[in-house]
């Protein structure tokens, strides 16, 4: 592990993401790039008209008063730290920093989503779920030392879940936990018997050159049966992978990942497909 970004708005959920990664920094000694996006008024940067250099400047001056702030803590004291501060579009624009700085996975808080916000807005957690390249760790609540030793990991067993599952299984041997992976099976067109499924998940498994035991798990729907079967085994954290639909794709067809991302209580940790 090189390097982990934390994204934040300085909110306290900003700080449980920023202590989580204090922790995982510390463990495997990697560096940590602290990322505050910027959002400045558009007409303050493309316009002549409403151009004014005096707002822009202080804005960004009172960006990293508020970053130098954030980060004087005594728990990132011999960790490289290193804040950005920049203006542009969060959630399409991050892969770039993540790649120029060949980051391992993001991590950043969140208070979830619910009802008509979820639905129109939806949080900035599931936005950056959406387009990020690299797998990507939300928080609901401080971890002060963060520990994992059972990591459930929701898969369809088809063929472009692979490197998905892969990478799942990267990060589960990271912190040395115990990899649950869970096929949860519904009612309807993707309904299948016991056999059917099994079927499925060894071919799956003989491709990926796994030796795992996967769960069946039988539940109403998809982002119940994760919640329900992590909370059964008591897992420590929910893995899951997603397609990041954009556009009028996502409108009409969702996103799992989003969905479990916004309602459960444990971390959870995407991986994009």
């Amino acid at each position: 592990m090189k390097k982990i970004i934390v994204l934040t708005d300085f909110s306290e959920c900003s700080s449980f993401a920023l202590k989580a990664a204090a922790s995982i920094a510390k463990s495997n000694k990697a560096g940590i790039l602290v990322i505050h996006m910027l959002e400045l008024n558009q007409a303050l940067l493309t316009t002549a008209e409403g151009f004014h250099p005096e707002q822009s400047v202080y804005m960004i001056k009172l960006a990293e008063k508020r970053m130098k702030e954030f980060l004087d803590q005594a728990y990132l004291k011999d960790i490289e730290v290193t804040p950005v501060i920049k203006h542009y579009k969060v959630y399409s624009e991050v892969n770039l920093i993540a790649e120029e700085h060949d980051a391992d996975f993001i991590i950043m808080g969140s208070h979830g989503s619910e009802g008509m916000s979820e639905f129109f807005v939806g949080s900035n957690a599931e936005k950056v779920v959406r387009h990020s390249n690299i797998p990507v760790l939300v928080l609901k609540e401080e971890l002060k030392d963060f520990k994992m030793d059972r990591m459930v990991f929701a898969c369809d067993f088809k063929d472009e879940s692979l490197a998905a599952f892969q990478k799942a299984q990267e990060f589960a041997a990271l912190f040395e936990a115990s990899l649950e992976p869970v096929f949860i099976n519904v009612p309807g067109e993707d309904f299948l018997s016991t056999r059917d499924a099994y079927e499925r998940i060894n071919k799956f498994l003989s491709k990926a050159n796994a030796a795992q035991q996967v769960e069946v798990y039988n539940d109403y729907s998809l982002e119940q049966g994760i919640l329900n079967y992590g909370k059964s085994i008591m897992a420590d954290i929910i893995g899951i992978s997603t397609h990041g639909r954009k556009g009028i794709r996502h409108f009409l067809m969702g996103s799992l990942g989003e969905d479990i991302v916004n309602h459960a209580k444990i971390p959870v940790i995407t991986f994009k497909i």
